[in-house]
């Protein structure tokens, strides 16, 4: 793994008396670390790799390094200059590499946001001047020039380059475990999930995210596990698969609070949200914003805007995800301000804001007509309904249903359903609506989308139906730790191997298994499988 690797080298350095191996060797030692998320260690590595000679290829190699260190530690204004920097040195010794930092270039100002100068263009503009890539295009280089043509040119006309890269990326992630790919999930600051999230492709986002996670964790790679395990946390969210979320975010947020790399609270924020949980949310959104403004990451801010305008349009107070909404769209984040626009654009609507809702889904028709896929083209229908009267509102509601359908976004499918059924009690036609309104509480409830769900049991109440209020049980309490601890066990894994997954002693897996038997009800593993199917960690994961 790479942390035996990073040992080995370092020990390498110490008994090379050539200073030109040395340099070399105290470079892969500090790169090994730097994967093996042991930051701190690899700066000093580096101290020791500038001491001897160096040539210009070498400076720029290692001015690349000490960017990636700083990004992964702060995710701030810094590193987008520094990258910048690294990739202009790299350009005349190492062309195919100085694509690669300007990549990273990008992401590192995406990250930076609304907090920055607001350089993207800028960035992308100097990419776009970068040395030619090689032919055939690797999906790095794919992607380069799909970022530099959406950030100089526009969403619209960055759509078709970027799906270009994500196919390659794709076909690249089947046929290799290594490569151009390690690089990109080990180093780079932006990666293809987040593409395919902001194209609308929950296919090649569910993929990739899987494949990362895998990747990341096959490689021991603990600087990029955690942004792994929180994209493909994400995905889960939106296919309303919350209790694996919760999971894959409980153990990102073990590794980076193990490796002391900035914290990635972005799908907790999302999560908090989706499942109506408002003090918990409320708390999560402050210190998230107080966190990111202090390090100068704007992209959080974006996200922080979003999960208020998700929370309150769950909870039905309009004015405040009017706000949120707002907020969020301010800036455009990739991924979240297009999600921010549906945001909008519901909030608009039943707040009387009819105008800023009319505009906002002027922007998301724009967007989700360049992606064309059925998760764009499904919350565009369900968002012109709500503007929209009688006939055409209907046909608009039974397209969005049918896109939905077709796609992984299962929380939008049951808010389909939710403002179907909302908008038929409103026409008076009460059996249709419930009929509506009860697969929305079915979904939302088994989802664990209280808030959705409560405003469902609402409507249907208004319809004249019952609906006895439930929720979603947790046997006996499990943690989250012990979630994880009780999945993994039931996928075959030992003690020690549960333990070096979750960072813990094999003493301490067994521990809390003990406890999961316990409340649970059963005595062995063999039980495991069919008692934690189904159960949701009743701990939130932990707050910063």
């Amino acid at each position: 793994g790479i942390a035996a690797a990073a040992a080995f080298l370092e020990r390498a350095t110490d008994l090379t008396p050539d200073p030109e191996r040395r340099v070399a060797r105290a470079r892969a030692a500090a790169q090994a670390k730097f994967e093996a998320g042991a930051a701190s260690a690899a700066y000093e590595l580096l101290a020791i790799a500038e001491i001897g000679p160096l040539d210009d290829l070498q400076r720029a190699r290692l001015a690349r390094m000490r960017a990636h260190i700083v990004f992964t530690q702060r995710r701030g204004s810094d590193a987008p200059s520094l990258l910048l920097d690294a990739a202009k040195r790299l350009e005349s010794v190492h062309p195919n590499l100085a694509r690669e930092t300007y990549v990273e270039a990008l992401g590192a100002e995406i990250f930076v946001g609304r907090l920055g100068p607001g350089d993207a263009v800028r960035v992308a503009e100097a990419a776009r001047a970068a040395p030619p890539g090689p032919d055939p295009p690797r999906p790095t280089d794919l992607l380069l020039d799909g970022l530099a043509t959406r950030f100089a040119d526009g969403y619209a006309a960055g759509v078709e380059p970027l799906k270009k890269a994500l196919r390659s990326f794709r076909e690249q992630a089947i046929r290799s475990k290594d490569g151009v790919i390690r690089w990109l999930w080990t180093a780079c600051p932006v990666a293809p999930e987040p593409m395919a999230a902001d194209l609308w492709d929950d296919e090649s986002w569910h993929e990739l995210a899987t494949h990362a996670v895998r990747l990341a964790r096959d490689a021991g790679a603990l600087a990029s596990l955690p942004i792994a395990l929180s994209y493909r946390a994400a995905v889960h969210v939106h296919a309303g698969e919350f209790a694996a979320a919760a999971e894959l975010i409980h153990e990102a947020d073990t590794i980076t609070d193990a490796t002391g790399n900035a914290p990635l609270r972005y799908t907790s924020l999302a999560l908090a949200a989706w499942r109506g949980e408002e003090e918990r949310a409320v708390r999560l959104i402050e210190s998230s914003v107080k966190e990111a403004t202090a390090r100068g990451e704007g992209r959080a801010l974006g996200l922080a805007g979003y999960a208020t305008a998700v929370l309150y349009n769950g909870l039905g107070r309009y004015d405040a995800a009017l706000a949120g909404a707002k907020q969020a769209c301010g800036h455009d984040d990739l991924g979240f301000f297009g999600w921010s626009l549906v945001e909008l654009v519901e909030a608009g609507a039943r707040n009387g804001a009819r105008e800023v809702a009319a505009d906002a889904l002027r922007q998301l028709e724009e967007r989700a007509r360049a992606a064309g896929t059925d998760w764009a083209l499904g919350v565009l229908a369900r968002s012109s309904a709500l503007l929209a009267h009688e006939r055409p509102a209907e046909a608009l509601y039974r397209e969005s249903l049918t896109r939905l359908e077709r796609c992984r976004i299962v929380v939008h499918l049951a808010r389909a359903h939710l403002v179907y059924g909302e908008w038929l009690r409103r026409e008076n036609r009460r059996v249709d609506a419930r009929e509506q309104l009860r697969l929305a509480y079915d979904m939302l409830i088994s989802i664990g989308a209280h808030a959705f769900a409560e405003r469902a049991r609402g409507e249907l109440a208004a319809t004249g139906e019952t609906v006895r209020k439930r929720v979603i049980e947790s046997r006996d309490d499990l943690t989250a730790q012990e979630v994880l601890v009780a999945r993994l066990a039931a996928q075959g894994r030992t003690n020690p191997e549960i333990g070096a997954q979750l960072f813990i002693s094999p003493r301490t897996a067994e521990y809390h298994l003990r406890k999961v038997y316990t409340k649970l009800g059963i005595t062995s593993r063999r039980s495991l499988r069919d008692a934690i199917r189904d159960v949701a960690p009743s701990a939130p994961s932990p707050v910063m």
